[in-house]
């Protein structure tokens, strides 16, 4: 009878541990973890993760849930599908673009999906009258992924206006995170004009005359496999594959394009 009796007692234990562990809550991820792996990211999108490291990147421009963050012509909206979800609790996210076609990719994803993407604001960059604009000085971050080469096709003084704009858009103290195509600093300079890829030393030349400050520099994005020579230039490896069939394998192989990673302050 008594080890009936403890038989019983034991399986009562056992059988409240388990329905305390079942209806305990269950420990949240980091915000930023759950935000890359949230389900609403486009599949071929997260692919990518293993070329542009956004949680080692995000971690390093210093992005936080509550910030304001600004990111300048975010394309198809690849980093968006990942900072609007990770500031919708208390931070503000703006995709800035000339309008309306640097904006189209972004407002789509808010009309296909408004409970991700429901807050994200739209602002015009450059604006013209009457368009929507970003405050000047109310940014905690402005951020541009692979657009410095764009801006420079323009010419040096449209790619200068650029920086100028986005240091108004900071607060003083606030950062401008950068990762550009990385083009080696013995190269011809005017490869910059057609090649998709550009010096560390120019783009670091943009920021500081328009008063930024270095604030550091990251390999996170690095790829050593990338010789930055091609004849067609970064749009040779991946996700572009402008050759198509044409060597495919030895450039998947290779992978996306060495970039330099790189943190500026607005000087307080």
């Amino acid at each position: 009878m008594r080890q009936s009796l403890a038989a019983i007692a034991l399986a009562t234990t056992v059988a409240a541990a388990a329905s305390v562990a079942i209806g305990a809550p269950q420990p949240q991820q980091p915000p930023l973890k759950a935000a890359i792996e949230a389900p609403s990211r486009t599949p071929a999108n997260k692919l990518r993760d293993r070329y542009r490291h956004p949680a080692a990147t995000l971690a390093f421009f210093g992005v936080r849930p509550g910030n304001t963050v600004v990111e300048l012509y975010p394309g198809g909206g690849w980093y968006t599908e990942i900072l609007a979800p990770y500031l919708s609790a208390g931070g503000t996210y703006y995709a800035a673009a000339p309008m309306p076609n640097g904006v189209r990719a972004v407002q789509a994803l808010i009309a296909k999906d408004a409970a991700t993407y429901g807050k994200v604001k739209v602002a015009a960059f450059p604006a013209k009258p009457g368009e929507p604009t970003v405050p000047a000085g109310t940014a905690d971050v402005v951020l541009t992924f692979r657009n410095v080469h764009n801006w420079r096709f323009g010419g040096a003084d449209a790619a200068q206006a650029v920086f100028n704009e986005a240091f108004a858009m900071l607060k003083p103290g606030g950062t401008l995170g950068v990762v550009e195509h990385r083009l080696p600093e013995a190269r011809d300079s005017a490869l910059e004009e057609k090649s998709g890829y550009m010096k560390t030393s120019s783009v670091i030349a943009f920021a500081t005359k328009a008063g930024f400050e270095v604030a550091g520099q990251s390999e996170i994005n690095a790829n050593p496999k990338d010789t930055a020579d091609w004849a067609d230039g970064v749009w040779t490896l991946p996700p572009s594959f402008r050759l198509k069939d044409v060597d495919r394998a030895k450039y998947e192989a290779i992978g996306e394009s060495d970039r330099m990673t790189i943190k500026f302050r607005k000087p307080k």
